[in-house]
C-alpha cells in the first residue's frame, strides 16, 4: 500500500489543503486546525449589560454551518520566507452579484502579544486561544453576514484527549478491543512485545489542536471508491468531505481499515530494498519514527451531505451520502446510530517527514472492531 494523498486544514471546517509531503508530529501535521471560527451571538435577553463574550460564542463547524465549505485555503511563502495563509470566499452561484469572490491573507504563525486570550471548549476538552485582529474577524463577518471571531491556538498548545481515544490511556483497551490471535495475553502486553519500545511510547502525553478527537484521520481509497458505487452513475465520492489527513491506496478491500490497530509509513529513503515485495526497515527505529497507532473509528455526521458548490445540504436522495452509509456502516457499538468511515490515529515516537508515494504496511490487525467512547459524543 502507499500514501495517495495528504491533507491539512489550518482553519477548522474550511476546505483543506492538499500537499505532496508533510511532517508528522505528535499533535498532527503542523498548522493543522490551529485556527477556529466562532459566531458571536447577541447577549441573552435581560443580560445585555453583562455582555460576557465567552457566553455568547457559538462554535462553528461545517456540520452546523454548511456555508463554511465555500471557503478555500492555500499557503504561500513571502520573499522573506514567511508562511502566509490565504483564505478565499467563493460565493454560491445563486448569490448573483450580491457577493463576489474575495480573499484575505493572515500570518500562519501570528504573534499573540496584545491579542485577547479566551477559554475555548471543544467537545468538553479545554484550551486557551487568542482572538485575531479586528480586520480579520470583520472580513469573515462580512462574508457570513453576522459577527464572527477567528481564534488561534499556538503551536505547542493543546487540548486533552478524552475518553478512550489516546493510546496512552487504558480505557482505549476495553473489553471490546481486539485480542491478538494465539494466546491469552492482553492486547496491550502482546502489542508491547510486538512493536519495539512500545511501552515507552505509550507513556508520552497526547494532545490535540482543534482537531475533533485525534491528530490524524486515516482513510483508504478503496473505501472511498465503495461509497462511489452507492452514488448515481458517473458521480464519484469527494474524498475531501471525509476530511482525512492521510489517504492510503492499495488496501485489499473496502473498509478493511476498520480492523487496523497500527500502520507504519516507510519513507523511501529508509527502505533497504527496491523490490516492492521485499520491504525491510530498521526494526529499532520504525516505531519512534513512523508508526501510527489507530485507536478508534471516526463516526460520521451530516457534513457528508453538503454541496461544496452551493454551501447547502443535499436536496435529493441521490446526494444524501450519510443516509446511504447508515444502511450498513453503523458498526461501532459506542455510537451505534452513526456510520463509520476511517480511523483516528496517533503518531508514536519522534516527528518525521512523509510524502505521497511512501510505502504503508499494517503493523497490527484487530480481531474485532473497537468501541468509541468520548464524553458527550458517544
Amino acid at each position: 500500500m502507499k500514501i495517495k494523498q495528504l491533507y491539512f486544514y489550518p482553519i477548522k471546517s474550511l476546505r483543506g489543503i492538499s500537499v505532496s509531503s508533510a511532517t508528522l508530529t505528535s499533535q498532527g501535521i503542523p498548522h493543522d486546525r490551529r485556527f477556529m471560527l466562532f459566531k458571536v451571538n447577541p447577549p441573552k435577553e435581560g443580560k445585555e449589560k453583562d455582555n460576557d463574550l465567552p457566553e455568547r460564542l457559538e462554535r462553528m463547524t461545517v456540520t452546523y454551518f454548511p456555508q463554511m465549505s465555500l471557503f478555500s485555503q492555500d499557503i504561500y511563502q513571502t520573499e522573506d520566507d514567511q508562511s502566509m495563509l490565504r483564505i478565499t470566499y467563493n460565493p454560491p452561484p445563486q448569490s448573483g452579484n450580491a457577493a463576489e469572490v474575495s480573499s484575505i491573507t493572515i500570518d500562519l504563525d501570528p504573534e499573540t502579544e496584545g491579542l485577547q486570550e479566551i477559554d475555548v471548549s471543544l467537545h468538553r476538552s479545554l484550551t486557551k486561544a487568542f482572538i485575531m485582529e479586528d480586520t480579520i474577524c470583520n472580513w469573515f463577518s462580512e462574508c457570513f453576514g453576522w459577527e464572527i471571531i477567528l481564534v488561534y491556538m499556538p503551536e505547542g498548545a493543546s487540548r486533552a484527549v478524552l475518553g478512550n481515544l489516546a493510546p496512552s490511556k487504558a480505557g482505549a483497551l476495553d473489553d471490546n478491543a481486539a485480542k491478538p490471535t494465539g494466546g491469552s495475553k492482553s492486547w496491550l502486553s502482546t502489542f508491547t512485545n510486538y512493536l519495539p519500545n512500545f511501552g515507552q511510547a505509550l507513556e508520552k502525553e497526547d494532545g490535540l489542536s482543534f482537531a475533533d478527537c485525534a491528530p490524524y484521520l486515516v482513510v483508504t481509497e478503496e473505501s472511498v471508491k465503495e461509497v462511489s458505487t452507492r452514488l448515481p452513475d458517473g458521480v464519484e465520492m469527494d474524498v475531501t468531505k471525509f476530511r482525512p489527513n492521510i489517504v492510503i491506496e492499495g488496501a485489499g478491500e473496502a473498509y478493511e481499515e476498520d480492523f487496523w490497530g497500527a500502520i507504519s509509513i516507510l519513507p523511501s529513503d529508509r527502505t533497504n530494498s527496491e523490490d516492492e515485495d521485499d520491504v525491510t526497515v530498521d526494526q529499532d527505529k520504525q516505531l519512534s519514527q513512523i508508526d501510527i497507532i489507530l485507536t478508534q473509528n471516526c463516526l460520521r455526521c451530516q457534513s457528508l451531505d453538503i454541496n461544496y458548490t452551493t454551501g447547502q445540504f443535499a436536496k435529493t436522495q441521490d446526494e444524501m451520502i450519510l443516509k446511504k452509509l447508515m444502511r450498513d456502516r453503523r458498526v461501532d457499538e459506542g455510537k451505534k446510530y452513526s456510520p463509520v468511515f476511517g480511523r483516528y490515529g496517533f503518531l508514536q515516537g519522534d516527528e518525521t517527514k512523509v510524502q505521497v508515494g511512501d510505502e504503508v504496511i499494517v503493523k497490527k490487525t484487530n480481531e474485532e472492531r473497537t468501541k468509541f467512547h468520548w464524553p458527550g459524543l458517544s
